[in-house]
């Protein structure tokens, strides 16, 4: 897989709480010119992108980075962020929910989510890091049910990232309209092609046109 063709499965991510607009406009510019799948940012900046290039398929968090927000606040954000521009939604769930055992509400949360994304993308990250296998199961069955297009790995905040065991494990559990996103630590071109290998159809990464920049042999 060539480089060109691997930028499409990204959303080149700039998620630092201290990130500027200057350096927001780099990202922006750089998925414009790479063909990237779409530009992940913070919330306020998504009616700057927007508006500053409205060519450019925005994808914005929701609930970041911890999930524990009311589904009520996470159904704002949504609406404002889709208002001014954003074509993408990458929510996180509440993981106290998880942990107690209410996977109703879970899904619940997720469909009001889609419910205001309508055919805009809905992304769901689950923070695997933090969960046993069983509830990672349960939450493929969540995402399923919930109507949301991804299921995704990390925010890339938490204790770890992404691995090729859950996305493996999430293809087994998710349903047939379910895509995977991997998230968190991906920072190498071999990395990307992995996770692309074993299933996934996006890739969070804040690297990835840097590093094929410097490939040569890719010819990006």
């Amino acid at each position: 897989m060539l480089g060109k063709e691997l930028l499409t499965y990204v959303d080149h991510t700039l998620l630092n709480p201290i990130a500027t607009w200057e350096e927001i406009k780099v990202v922006c510019e750089d998925a414009l010119a790479y063909h990237t799948a779409s530009v992940c940012i913070p919330p306020d900046f998504v009616a700057s992108a927007h508006n500053a290039y409205p060519d450019l398929t925005v994808c914005t968090v929701v609930g970041f980075p911890l999930g524990y927000q009311t589904t009520e606040a996470k159904v704002a954000e949504t609406k404002q962020a889709i208002e001014e521009g954003a074509s993408e939604i990458d929510m996180v769930i509440n993981l106290g929910d998880v942990k107690q055992g209410d996977y109703h509400a879970i899904t619940e949360e997720i469909k009001a989510l889609k419910a205001i994304c309508g055919e805009k993308i809905l992304k769901v990250i689950i923070e695997a890091c933090s969960l046993t296998k069983d509830e990672k199961v349960e939450l493929c069955h969540c995402v399923t049910e919930g109507g949301a297009d991804f299921i995704k790995t990390s925010t890339g905040f938490g204790s770890g990232g992404a691995t090729l065991e859950d996305v493996q494990l999430f293809k087994k559990h998710i349903g047939p309209h379910v895509q995977i996103k991997a998230a968190g630590g991906i920072r190498s071109v071999e990395a990307m092609k992995a996770y692309i290998e074993a299933g996934c159809t996006r890739i969070g990464a804040s690297a990835a046109v840097g590093l094929l920049q410097n490939r040569l042999d890719e010819q990006v």
